[in-house]
């Protein structure tokens, strides 16, 4: 029998008695909604907002929460676009610098094609 002064043996079964404690916990949560099952309903209203309403075995709704945000109204609600600007914007200072040469394009066209790179030949 390990004594409790064993500080390894006491820190498994500390860390053992706490993943039980939690294994436990979660097991609850996770049968809580079987054995006491409600009925959750999202209902949307003319406010543009959500409503979650709960009904309990017995008849009785109740609203839990109410979200802000409906997804089916939200592109009822959208904002108007943008107006588009009717003036013509003029062209960047520098937009002569982007332009070709047909100089440059007729040299890169007829030039030699790249010498090959090989292993120098043995004399």
């Amino acid at each position: 029998m390990p004594s409790p002064r064993n500080p390894h043996t006491f820190a498994r079964r500390l860390a053992r008695w706490v993943l039980l404690c939690f294994a436990l916990s979660l097991g609850v949560a996770i049968a809580s909604p079987l054995t006491h099952p409600q009925a959750m309903e999202l209902v949307c209203s003319s406010a543009e907002s959500v409503k979650l309403l709960v009904t309990a075995p017995d008849g009785n709704t109740q609203v839990v929460s109410q979200m802000g945000d409906c997804p089916l109204c939200v592109t009822a609600s959208a904002p108007p676009p943008a107006p588009v600007s009717p003036r013509v914007e003029p062209p960047p200072a520098l937009s002569y610098a982007l332009r070709s040469i047909p100089a440059a394009y007729t040299a890169y066209a007829t030039a030699a094609p790249l010498p090959a790179r090989g292993p120098p030949t043995s004399v």
